[in-house]
C-alpha cells in the first residue's frame, strides 16, 4: 500500500530491455550517437513539431530551472502559482539558474492560477519602470501540486494573457502524462497549440529511471539553453543511455499507458474511500481527509503516504496525499480501502 509517490516506483520491463540495448559497445557521448537523433526526432513527430528542440536531463529541478533561465533574464519576473513545484520544491534553483529573477506568485483555487488574477498582477507589474523587475514569464505546473489539472483551454487561456504582455509560456509537465490521458487530447494540443513555449516532459514521476525532455518549440531559444545546460554541468557523456530509455517509453504510447493506470488506480482509490477531498481529482494525485483513527490504523497497518497541511487545526483529521503509479497494484488499493471501511464502521 505504497501511496507516498509515483517517482519512488521501479522499472517497467520494457525500459530494463532499452538499457540493456544500449549497452553495447560504443557510440558518440553527450547527444551526438543515434539513439539521441532518434528521439529527437519521435518527439517532434509525437507533438507535432518538426522544428521543436529536445534537450534531456535527469532531474526536474535541472529541467524546470534551465528551461526558466532560457526564457528569463536576471531582473525578470517568473508568474508562478504560490503551491507550484518551482516556489516550493526547488530550494530556489531557478532563482539560482537565471541569476536572480523573481518569482511572483498568483493566487488561484485549486493549485491553478485564476485568470483574472494573472491580468491584474501583469497589469500592475512595474513594466518599464527601472525599480521593478520585468515581467518575463509564465509558468505553469500540470498536473498542480494539487494534484488538479490545467484544461487545454484553460492553459491557453493564461497564456492568451501571457502572449499579451509580451511573455513566454514554461510548462512543468512532471505528470504531463497523467494529465494529458485525463484531458484526452493530443500532446499538441495541451502544448504549443495551446501557447507553450517551453515544456519540460516528465519522465521519472511515469516510470523512467531519471530522464525528462525539455521540449522548446522555438527553435531560436535552443541554442541558448544548450548552453546552460553544459555550463550548469547537466549534459550526460553517455547520453544514449537517457534517450535509450525514453525512446523505449514512447515506443508503442507505453508512456500513456503507464499514466491510464496510474490515473485508473486513482480513479479506483477515490470511488471508495468515502472521505472528503481537498481538491478536484486530476489525474493520480488525491487529497482526502481521514479520521486521526483510520490514518493510525493506515500506518499500522503498513500504508504509505504523506501528510499535507490544510490549516483545518481539527485534531481529530488528518488529510493525506495519495499518489497513485504505473505499477499500483489493484489488490493494494482494495486492501487499503478495506482498511478505510472497517474503521469507518
Amino acid at each position: 500500500m505504497y501511496f507516498a509517490s509515483d517517482n519512488t516506483s521501479g522499472l517497467p520491463p520494457q525500459i530494463w530491455d532499452a538499457l540493456r540495448r544500449a549497452d553495447d559497445g560504443y557510440a558518440p557521448g553527450y547527444g551526438g550517437d543515434a539513439l539521441s537523433q532518434a528521439l529527437r526526432d519521435r518527439l517532434r513527430d509525437v507533438f507535432e513539431a518538426p522544428e521543436a528542440e529536445v534537450f534531456l536531463v535527469t532531474t526536474g529541478s535541472a529541467a524546470n530551472a534551465l528551461a526558466l533561465a532560457t526564457l528569463t533574464p536576471p531582473w525578470g519576473a517568473i508568474y508562478c502559482h504560490g503551491l507550484a513545484h518551482i516556489e516550493v520544491d526547488e530550494c530556489g534553483a531557478p532563482e539560482f539558474y537565471t541569476g536572480g529573477a523573481k518569482l511572483v506568485l498568483v493566487d488561484g483555487p485549486d493549485g491553478r492560477i485564476a485568470p483574472e488574477v494573472l491580468a491584474e498582477r501583469l497589469a500592475a507589474s512595474g513594466r518599464g519602470n527601472v525599480h521593478n523587475v520585468q515581467p518575463a514569464c509564465l509558468s505553469l505546473t500540470n498536473l498542480t501540486e494539487c494534484g488538479t489539472r490545467y484544461t487545454r483551454a484553460g492553459i491557453a487561456r493564461l497564456a492568451a494573457i501571457a502572449r499579451d504582455h509580451g511573455l513566454p509560456v514554461h510548462l512543468d509537465g512532471a505528470r504531463f502524462a497523467n494529465a494529458l490521458v485525463a484531458e484526452g487530447c493530443t500532446p499538441a494540443e495541451m502544448s504549443w497549440r495551446a501557447g507553450v513555449d517551453a515544456l519540460v516532459l516528465g519522465g521519472t514521476k511515469n516510470g523512467l529511471m531519471g530522464v525528462e525532455a525539455v521540449v522548446i518549440f522555438d527553435p531560436a531559444r535552443a541554442w541558448e539553453f544548450a548552453l546552460r545546460r553544459k555550463r550548469a554541468g547537466h549534459l550526460w557523456s553517455k547520453h544514449r543511455y537517457l534517450a535509450a530509455q525514453m525512446l523505449a517509453w514512447l515506443d508503442g504510447g507505453l508512456w500513456l499507458d503507464l499514466a491510464h493506470h496510474a490515473n485508473a488506480m486513482a480513479e479506483r482509490l477515490e470511488g471508495g474511500l468515502h472521505a472528503p477531498l481537498l481538491f478536484p481529482r486530476g489525474g493520480n494525485m488525491l487529497f482526502a481527509r481521514l479520521p486521526r483513527r483510520t490514518h493510525e490504523a493506515l500506518q499500522a497497518a503498513g500504508a504509505q503516504y504523506f501528510l499535507w497541511p490544510d490549516h483545518q487545526n481539527d485534531p481529530e483529521t488528518v488529510s493525506a496525499r495519495l499518489v497513485t503509479s504505473w505499477n499500483t497494484r489493484a489488490e493494494d488499493v482494495d486492501r487499503f480501502l478495506s482498511l478505510v471501511g472497517s474503521e469507518v464502521a
